[in-house]
């Protein structure tokens, strides 16, 4: 019995060292930049002598069970009869006692000591975590730290290519209302373009110098610009082409300043009124779609929510915008018969750092302002808008008000006939300001699990053709040689679908629309934007054999196919594969897009063998391979 106490103490005390003793095992290891310990977790070689002391110690406590139970089946010794017996049974009792006890406590120890193993085991797995993300934030970091801010890089490499049936002479980016019609060279010929142009440059600064107050900048640009058409029409596209430079200060309470080029306060939202939220159709195209309302413009802008974005949220905003005059038109079939002594806009200066490569025409007589034109604005552009967000809908309305301004020499009197009419001006300049502006209203509603996106938008007014993909005419002249702003109306709807966390599956529908604007002159001419008297019977005629002679090159018809744009509409289908997508690699992705583009004109007098409206087509099918950084 006393030999089986101590087999059993002995035991316990091996019980106590070995479990320790597993994770007592640690190295160091060095590495260039901090020293790493790395604890050794225990193998089943490792607790094999643990398990064959337990093993054991069960062994002994069947033999002191086996023992009692003997025991207890002795007689019970009389003290008078047995006086030897007695004290032997007391003995051996006791001796069970003491034993069952050592077992008890060696039990007790040998638990104690793998509980002891298993925290062991648990703070060295914490331990190599710990040590892991310091390792990736020192080799893998997600941003990059100077001082207090924040930079997070924005980039991606683009490999893109566009073929069109017709050529418009482009890279990526389509001039929507330029398609060709027969009549000019180019609605003979397809064009097949490569670009990698579109790559991007950026980056993402942000610093919290307290506890309500948040400071970002921005900035993002790719090189889809050339130094002889930069302009302030709609992307103020000054090479290396400057897409978004801005600044923000928001603070806790839901209040914002933004100042900077952005995308305009009329472009839609995802979420709020908050920049780096907007939404671009899924289109390689530069230009998007026909029917898209945007600009990226310099401006400032103030918002205030009020709710919490990821429940119930709702913002307010205004802002002040690049003001711009584009597409002007005042065309009639006797351009003699449309006053010239007015003005609204001038070619740039070099010295004011404004492109100065273009004609506006003599005297604006009978085109356009030209695309390297700059009006001379009285007002900002005003926007307000209000955002309503749900977890799965979003809705904003808003509006936009402008203020188109010329000068010019009043007439006096007028005469001779609508082939060669007369004017006699004043001596001295006067102004007049037009007001013009609209409406426009965005939803967007996400189903199955946001798998599903559902969304439609629109704009519509006077004046408001350079908000629009196809920058259909803002405005046209007066007899009085007022400005007149033309109405406007543009809308997209779109389908977009994410069947895997891979693969995006969209269509989109958009159109715009230019509204006919015409006045007769005191000689019975017409003119303005799309007057019915504009000879439209070549607008099907085959160009001249001899080279360019009916047509020059980026001619968009010949002179017997006057009228303006009345409609243009788009229809784009597509889909987008990412057989990479990685938060420390990045994300590899191919695209690929198809749009057939129809372009209508406003009626005007022509042949038998014309319709009533020419329309032109324009198929077209980009592709991409795009390589964003993570």
């Amino acid at each position: 019995m006393r030999t089986l106490k101590f087999g059993i103490a002995a035991l316990a005390t091996a019980a106590i060292v070995c479990v320790p003793s597993v994770h007592a095992q640690q190295t160091t290891t060095s590495n260039p930049c901090k020293t790493t310990v790395k604890h050794h977790k225990p193998t089943k070689k490792d607790e094999m002598p643990c398990e064959d002391l337990r093993k054991q110690l069960a062994d002994q406590q069947a033999q002191i069970d086996a023992l009692k139970q003997q025991l207890a089946d002795l007689p019970k010794p009389q003290p008078e009869s047995d006086p030897i017996a007695t004290p032997l049974a007391q003995h051996a009792q006791q001796s069970a006692d003491s034993a069952q006890q050592t077992a008890n406590s060696a039990q007790q120890t040998a638990t104690t000591a793998q509980t002891t193993a298993q925290a062991a085991d648990v703070k060295a797995t914490d331990a190599d975590k710990k040590v892991d993300a310091l390792h990736d934030e020192v080799y893998s970091p997600s941003a990059i730290h100077y001082k207090g801010i924040t930079i997070t890089p924005v980039a991606f490499a683009a490999a893109e290519g566009v073929w069109r049936q017709h050529s418009v002479n482009s890279d990526i980016n389509t001039p929507f209302n330029s398609i060709p019609f027969p009549s000019a060279n180019e609605g003979h010929v397809s064009e097949l373009n490569f670009s990698g142009r579109q790559s991007r440059l950026g980056a993402l600064f942000q610093g919290q110098p307290n506890t309500t107050t948040k400071l970002s900048g921005y900035f993002e640009m790719d090189f889809l610009g050339t130094g002889t058409s930069s302009n302030n029409n709609q992307s103020n596209s000054y090479v290396l082409r400057q897409r978004q430079i801005w600044g923000k200060v928001e603070l806790a309470n839901g209040f914002a300043m933004t100042g900077g080029q952005t995308w305009s306060l009329a472009t839609e939202d995802r979420r709020g009124t908050d920049t780096r939220t907007e939404v671009q159709p899924n289109t390689i195209d530069s230009q998007y779609l026909v029917g898209y309302s945007w600009e990226r413009q310099p401006g400032f802008r103030v918002q205030q929510r009020f709710g919490d974005l990821t429940t119930k949220a709702f913002t307010l905003a205004v802002a002040a915008e690049q003001a711009q005059i584009t597409n002007f038109t005042a065309a009639s079939s006797v351009t003699a018969s449309i006053p010239t002594d007015f003005f609204f806009a001038g070619i740039g200066q070099n010295g004011g750092l404004y492109n100065a490569a273009g004609n506006i025409g003599a005297g604006n007589t009978a085109g356009t302002g030209g695309i390297t034109t700059y009006a001379n604005n009285v007002a900002p552009d005003v926007l307000v808008k209000a955002a309503f967000d749900l977890p799965n809908f979003h809705f904003e309305v808003g509006g936009l008000g402008r203020f188109l301004r010329d000068y010019y020499y009043p007439i006096l009197t007028s005469g001779g006939t609508a082939a060669a009419p007369t004017y006699t001006y004043a001596t001295s300049y006067v102004s007049n300001t037009k007001a013009a502006g609209g409406v426009f209203a965005d939803a967007r509603v996400y189903l199955a699990d946001k798998k599903i996106e559902v969304a439609a938008q629109g704009m519509g007014g006077t004046g408001v053709g350079r908000y629009g993909s196809a920058q259909l005419a803002d405005a046209t002249l007066r007899p009085d040689q007022t400005l007149e702003p033309i109405k406007n109306y543009h809308g997209l709807f779109s389908i977009e679908t994410h069947p895997t966390s891979k693969f995006d599956v969209f269509a989109y529908y958009g159109g715009e629309y230019a509204q006919r604007t015409v006045y007769t002159t005191a000689q019975g001419d017409t003119f303005g934007y799309g007057p019915r008297n504009l000879n439209d019977a070549g607008c099907y005629n085959l160009p001249g054999a001899s080279g360019n002679a009916t047509g020059t090159a980026g001619s968009i018809s010949a002179a017997t196919c006057g009228s303006p744009t009345r409609f243009i509409q788009e229809a784009m289908g597509g889909f987008i594969w990412k057989p990479i997508v990685s938060p420390k690699y990045g994300r590899l992705q191919y695209w690929v897009t198809y749009s057939y583009i129809q372009r209508n004109l406003w009626s005007g007098a022509g042949s038998a063998t014309t319709p009533s409206s020419p329309r032109a087509t324009e198929p077209m099918v980009h592709v991409s391979m795009r390589y964003y950084i993570p």
